[in-house]
Formats: structure tokens, sequence, C-alpha cells
């Protein structure tokens, strides 16, 4: 089984009752690890119609075959659940160490069922499991309890943890991976605070060896090198992920005034990489296993959102809390930035949800009475940092926007629904569609919602790379229509592959699918090939739509905005709108789903889906 453990740890929160549960090698090959292999136990266990904040919802951290190497960027760790926001699949991942303490300690994953009666938190040393008191830690913020935790379990144990957001079962409330990881999306954290569960501390003393060490370091150290030369991992360490604003800022497809204007181009040197870079890097900082190094260490030295070295705003960050508020100081959106990881808020939804409700503000649907007297102006930061705290704690309105956009407009009324941005109830991610039309295709097929992770057609149009082992040779105009459906479905298959094999598709955007497949089959000693990958990358998402399926979800999800389908009259995607319809055809006939939007059961029998088939 080489780096596979073969067995998951199960922990059962009402009974306190600790087990190991053995993996066939037939699961993990068809289902690789990480967000596959948690679908697979979703299956098993989850029952479709459970409340997501009951004692009925299983709580998965994943790690994936490369976990625990020194392969690159292979640090990943997943978070599966029944989504509090959404009510359908939950997924998030963030960098860090702790997959590879997982795996260390001699797990595949962990599965948290049940709900405590008080305030606890996880310490998993090897075979020795824990559950502690955490009344002490509740109500610390996340970066607190990171420290406190680390003291007292010693600064090699890595920690999952959520802030004050969780604890008050905020919809969007994220989980942090120590201070560098966010396991954002879908609301987590949520279902962390319903369990009463505060932080997981895990610390592994095992060797993780690959099946053929030989083969596998020959491939890790060629591949090493072809992240670091390539010419976007050389741009990320040197500018991050905000180097994406200013490219943006003049393709139209950064994200301005909740998505209701078109020319962001005075943004881009404002907020982009080279402005956060000039004015307040201190140094790169790099997840375990990572040549790229894209996060930022960052620090404010003086005025109202002076911050002390610490880490800082990745892209989505930035816009959501600065260009989609129409806030340009860029200390402030630091200062936001931290305030919503201090919290532990998803700051893509926590900015979309802000975005909704000024354009509510601005059109009178809400008032300063709403907000006890105070204001939701665009450009205003300090109104911003007033109304997170006031969801934070669910106070006043912000019991109301704790719920997101979709569930608060439907509580305003007076057609609010009008000035949502969202798929499937989960914020759209800071890109507008109008500028990148498959991006936005794969918005509306994601299987958590609006995600602009769940496929590699993103970076496919911004020319970032091509695959061509897979049929992706590059130069797609991404204000195109034609062909996206196809090239969709494929680069939703890749996507697959990363987030099972749990490692950053930044690195992935340097390598061949094929170098992956070798790279797997040396980790594993599975005798995988690019087929067989490719085809588990098919399985793995059609399995997450079928349970989907199951939990209400019909082609009647897959929709796009209104908004975004209202051109904008100037900026770099003017006149634009995506064909929704052409797209959608095209990847229905290709990915195999009938006109409900339910997979072929011919199809889900191909791939070896049968049980879900017998279900749907």
């Amino acid at each position: 089984m080489g780096t596979n453990r073969g067995k998951i740890l199960d922990i059962n929160l009402s009974t306190g009752a600790v087990k190991t549960t053995k993996i066939e090698e037939d699961v993990l090959r068809k289902f690789i690890g990480g967000s596959g292999l948690a679908a697979k136990l979703f299956l098993d266990r989850v029952p479709p119609d459970s409340d997501p904040l009951s004692d009925k919802n299983t709580l998965f951290f994943m790690a994936g075959p490369l976990s625990g190497t020194n392969f690159p960027t292979s640090s990943r760790v997943v978070a599966v659940f029944k989504s509090p926001q959404t009510g359908i699949w939950g997924q998030a991942s963030a960098g860090g160490n702790f997959a590879a303490e997982v795996k260390k300690a001699g797990y595949d994953g962990i599965a948290i069922s049940g709900m405590s009666s008080k305030p606890v938190y996880l310490v998993i040393e090897d075979d020795k499991v824990e559950i502690k008191d955490a009344t002490d830690l509740w109500g610390k913020d996340c970066y607190q309890t990171t420290d406190i935790l680390k003291e007292r379990h010693g600064a090699k144990a890595d920690v999952l943890e959520i802030g004050p957001a969780g604890e008050n079962l905020v919809k969007f409330a994220s989980i942090l991976n120590g201070k560098w990881g966010f396991i954002s999306r879908c609301g987590g954290g949520a279902v962390m605070g319903s369990k009463k569960l505060k932080a997981v501390v895990v610390r592994g003393t095992g060797k993780v060896e690959a099946a053929s060490p030989e083969e596998f370091a020959k491939i890790r150290k060629t591949l090493v090198n072809t992240v670091k030369e390539n010419i976007i991992s050389q741009s990320l360490k040197a500018a991050g992920t905000a180097l994406g604003a200013e490219v943006n800022a003049i393709t139209g497809v950064l994200p301005v005034k909740n998505f209701t204007v078109g020319d962001g181009s005075a943004f881009g040197p404002k907020i982009g990489g080279s402005a956060l870079t000039a004015q307040y890097l201190t140094k790169p900082h790099a997840c375990l296993t990572c040549p790229i190094a894209c996060k930022r260490t960052v620090r404010v030295a003086e005025g109202p959102y002076k911050m002390e070295e610490g880490p800082g705003p990745q892209y989505e960050t930035i816009c959501a809390l600065g260009t989609l508020l129409m806030i340009d100081d860029l200390a402030a959106i630091i200062k936001m930035g931290e305030t919503a990881n201090r919290y532990g808020v998803d700051t893509i939804s926590c900015g979309g949800t802000i975005a909704f409700a000024m354009e509510c503000f601005e059109k009178g649907l809400i008032t300063s009475k709403d907000l006890d007297g105070g204001q939701l102006r665009w450009g205003n930061p300090d109104d911003v940092l007033a109304i997170m705290e006031k969801i934070t704690k669910r106070q006043g309105f912000g019991d109301v926007l704790a719920e997101g956009s979709r569930s608060a407009a439907k509580k305003i009324g007076k057609n609010a629904e009008d000035c949502t941005v969202e798929i499937k109830g989960l914020e759209m991610p800071q890109y507008d569609a109008r500028g990148t039309h498959g991006h936005g295709l794969s918005f509306m097929t994601s299987n958590r919602g609006a995600c602009h992770v769940a496929s590699s057609i993103g970076p496919i149009e911004s020319g970032w790379t091509t695959w061509p082992d897979v049929g992706i040779t590059g130069g797609y105009d991404a204000k195109a229509d034609e062909g996206k459906g196809e090239l969709n479905v494929t680069c939703e298959n890749v996507a697959m592959l990363s987030n099972s094999a749990t490692m950053c598709y930044f690195a992935l955007m340097s390598m061949s699918i094929t170098e992956l497949a070798e790279a797997l089959k040396a980790a594993t000693g599975f005798d995988y090939d690019l087929d067989e990958i490719m085809e588990c990358g098919e399985r793995i998402w059609m399995l997450q739509r079928g349970l989907n399926n199951l939990m209400g979800v019909t082609a009647a999800d897959d929709r796009m905005p209104k908004r975004i389908l209202t051109p904008h009259p100037d900026g770099g995607a003017a006149g634009s709108v995506p064909n929704v319809e052409l797209m959608l055809k095209d990847y229905y006939k290709t990915r195999g789903l009938d006109a409900n939007g339910r997979p072929l059961k011919e199809k889900l029998n191909k791939l070896g889906l049968s049980e879900l088939a017998a279900k749907l």
C-alpha cells in the first residue's frame, strides 16, 4: 500500500468512542484519498436528509497518498461535511502541516461524528487519542487558540481550530490550520461549532514511505525543479496570488461593487501584488513541501489599521474585502483580512454577504434602523469591521447576515434576491464570469456551489498552463463559449485529482498529468497510468454529484446569477456575457447527465458506482 495507511480514525463525540476503520485497497485505488475517499465515506455514513448542524453529520479531515512525503505542495488537508450554508456537499482545503501529521500518526483521515455536550478538543498522538475539555478555549480567537495549544502540546504538534464565528454557528464560519491555512468555504467551522469541537491537535511520529522509494525520489526531484523553473511559480513567489488583481483589472475579470462595475482598472495598481509587495511585504511564506511560497508575511507599521507582522491576504481576500466593497485602502484590507482570520470566517462569503448588504442599504431595502444606527457605505472599512463583528457575534442585523446572502435576501424580501451573487447558496469567488466564460460554467457545475478550484479551467482560460496529455492544448478565448462544456469536464476531472491527492494545483500547473500518475504509482504501489487516474477523477466527480442529487440538487441549481447575465458597458469584458444554455448543453452531454441533472445510470455502473446508481 506504500504511502496509504489503509485506515480511518473514527471519533464519536456523543459517546466518546474511538476506533479505527479499515479501508480496503480497492477503495483506496478507486478514490485515491482526500475529497475522493471522503465522498465514498460520505455515501456510506451521512444520511442525505440529515441536518448539517446535528449529530448525524460527519466531519472528515482527509490526507492524501502524497501527504507526509516531500512531494512538492503535497501538504493540503481536505475537510468534507454536509454544508450548513448550502445544505449540500461541503468541501474545503488548506495548506499546512496537518495532513502530514495525520499520515505520520498512521491514518488516511479522521472522521468525527456525534456531538459533545460541552466544549472539547481532540489530541491525537499516533494511536493515542484523547478528548479534552476546551472550556478555557471557548471564546478565544483562532490565533489565540493556536498559540495556547502549541504551548500546551509542543511546537511540532499541528492544530485545526475554530474561532468565535464557528462557536456561534455562523453559516460561513471557517476552520484554520494554525494561522496560515484557511479551510474556509461552505461553513465547516459551524459544523465544528455544532459539535462543540474547538480544535484538533495531531502529532505523528511514524514515517511515510513510498512503495518504490527510488522511483518516487527520482520523480520528485525532477518535478521540484520543474515547479521552481515555471514562470507562473516564479511570479507567485515574487508577488503572491494578489498579482491576479492587476491582471484581472485589465481583462474585466476583477469583481467591483458587488459585480456591478466592469472597469476595475483603477484598483489594480492600488491593491495588487506589486503594491502589497512594495508597501507591506516582509517575506514570502511557504506551506510544507512547497517550492513556490505564494503566501505573504506582512506588517502595517502605523496608522489606524496597524498590524504586527503576520499572515497577509491572498487574492480572494483582497478582492472580497476590497474591490467588491469599493475599498482600495490596502492597509485596511490587510486589517479586515486579519480580523476575519481571527474570528474564523470565510472571507469570500463574508465579503460577498457584506457587498450584498451594502447594495441593499444603498437601495433602501435595509436602513440604519435595521443596523442599530450603523451604516453600510461603499468604500468604508470601518463599516465593514463593525458589521463583521456583529456577524461573528450574531448581534442585531449581523444575525441575519450570518446565515449568508441567499438566506438573508429571503429574510429581507423586497426583491433583495436581485442583489445576491451566489450559486447553490455559496457566494461567488472573485472572478467576474463575464470575462471568463468557461470559469463561469465551472462555478455553475461545481459540486459545492460557486467555486474557483473545483475545475482547473480558470488557469487554462488565462493561459497559465496546458495539459496536452489529456487533450488540453491551450489557446482558448476566455470570452468564447463553444467547446467550453467539454473542456470543463476534463478540467473538473483534473481538479478532482489534485483535491484527492491533496496537493496544490499551482504545482500541478507545472507538470503533466502523466507525471502525476507516475508519482501516485510510485507512492502507492498501485499500477496507475494516465487513463486510470483520469477515470478516477471522473468517478469522484460523479459520486459527489450523485450525493448532491440525493440531497436535492437538480439541473435548476446549475444556474448563473442573473447579474452576471447583464453585460458591462465598459471594462475589459464590456458587452460580454456567457452563453449559459450553449455551454450547459455541451457539458451535460459530455459529462453524462440527464435533463434533470442526474448522472446516467449506465455511466455510474461503468464507473463502478452501482451502489450510488441504486440510490438515485
